[in-house]
């Protein structure tokens, strides 16, 4: 639950303007999370968020240095989390996940920042993931089933 309510939260940033804790809490809340205040504020911590400015003189939250060790954790953790298998067509992967985990693995990926994914797109269960060539989709997936084969985390 926390794992996917926390990747809600950086997609939510990543995807809107949100200024304040109770913005995104109803944001949460519209997504189906049950969130309280205390909740919010947690997982702000945890997830290393900060406010920065924006054009306008308002301020928004966004995700700290994506390549830190604790944030990076995250984001394989919720892949690890949400991955169900993976298959290549050519030059795209296509990623099958537990019902509803779709985006958030989606974030995940691209916030890992793994060399040769162009982007993914997500639906429910699956994503797409689009790679620069068809040589190195069989790179990016023996780096995706490390990360999800790890026993790391």
């Amino acid at each position: 639950m926390k794992v996917g309510r926390q990747s809600k939260i950086i997609e939510l940033i990543n995807k809107n303007d949100i200024e304040t804790q109770e913005e995104l809490a109803d944001l949460l809340t519209k997504a189906g999370y049950n969130v309280t205040q205390a909740t919010i504020s947690r997982d702000i911590r945890e997830l290393k968020l900060t406010k920065i400015s924006v054009d306008d003189g308002r301020q928004k939250y966004i995700v700290l240095n994506n390549t830190e060790t604790g944030l990076s954790e995250k984001f394989v953790r919720v892949l690890k989390d949400g991955f169900v298998s993976m298959d290549m067509a050519q030059n795209i992967i296509i990623v099958k996940t537990v019902s509803g985990m779709a985006m958030a693995v989606a974030a995940a990926l691209d916030a890992l920042h793994i060399q040769g994914i162009m982007g993914c797109i997500a639906g429910d269960d699956t994503v797409m993931c689009v790679i620069k060539t068809t040589e190195e989709t069989v790179i990016v997936m023996e780096k995706l089933n490390k990360l999800i084969n790890s026993k790391s985390l």
